[in-house]
């Protein structure tokens, strides 16, 4: 379950990169804020399963 944790973070960070800068683009700060939050988000959840591999060793 591993990997498919990994590709839903990388798809979700990918999504809030894509909210980030059609916020910019469109010069929405909270639609830019949400992008943000949203790649934060998923690079904590990323972090998370990087310690669990590292635990599983």
């Amino acid at each position: 379950m591993g990997l498919m944790d990994k590709a839903n973070n990388a798809v979700d960070e990918a999504a809030g990169k894509a909210k980030e800068t059609v916020g910019k683009l469109t010069d929405n700060e909270r639609l830019e804020a949400e992008g943000k939050a949203e790649q934060t988000k998923a690079n904590a959840k990323q972090t998370g399963e990087d310690v669990k591999d590292v635990v599983k060793g």
